[in-house]
């Protein structure tokens, strides 16, 4: 297991405007994602090393978005402000997380305005809507040189994480990999006084450490 991605939520400005914001504490430009026609959503996507990125997701006024369950948790957490969504791990074969979870992963592409599109098995977003401390699980059905952390190069790195929650809780969901995909990132893990889930990420810039 691999940290994929971090999602965040565009707030009620809308996504340009989310990313804009974004973009300008960290010192770099978000890039077009594309639309996810499967839950009604598109994003904005800011490579990162390590091979992981930054989303910004949007909900679309499309029928996909209220019967998805991406689509939802997207519009709840817009609805409420905007913010943190939840972080992704990667995984080479998707068959041991169903078996773990009891159910079968199910399909989402993405296509990017360039036409390239984007295809993988994901796995357990209800979980992460019930309990947003839990990662999702994505497994890509690309080339890694299509991966979104390859559209541009980066010197923006992901460095630390604050997770309300509890280590004992992901390991459950997940195993021990589900902590140990997080590797080298410093994650302080605060007890919930209010909803679990991503309190704040670190970035490593080049004009320094961005809190976000």
């Amino acid at each position: 297991m691999h940290l994929d991605h971090l999602s965040f939520a565009a707030g009620p400005a809308g996504l340009a405007a989310t990313t804009d914001d974004l973009g300008k504490a960290l010192g770099a430009t978000f890039l077009d994602g594309g639309a996810h026609p499967r839950f009604g959503t598109r994003n904005m996507i800011l490579p990162l090393k390590n091979e992981q990125y930054l989303e910004v997701v949007e909900v679309l006024d499309h029928p996909a978005a209220d019967k998805a369950v991406f689509g939802q948790a997207v519009r709840q957490r817009s609805d409420a402000g905007g913010g943190w969504m939840g972080w992704v791990v990667a995984v080479d074969d998707i068959a041991p997380v169903e078996h773990r979870m009891g159910r079968h992963a199910v399909p989402g592409n993405r296509r990017r305005p360039d036409g390239f599109n984007l295809e993988w098995h994901q796995i357990g977003i209800r979980g992460m809507v019930a309990d947003p401390q839990l990662p999702f699980v994505t497994h890509w059905e690309i080339d890694p040189s299509e991966h979104p952390s390859q559209m541009a190069p980066s010197e923006l790195e992901l460095t630390a994480l604050e997770i309300a929650g509890d280590p004992r809780r992901v390991s459950d969901w997940l195993g021990e990999d589900g902590i140990n995909a997080l590797e080298s990132i410093k994650v302080e893990w605060a007890a919930p006084h209010g909803a679990p889930g991503i309190l704040a990420a670190t970035f490593s810039t080049p004009s320094g450490d961005v809190r976000i």
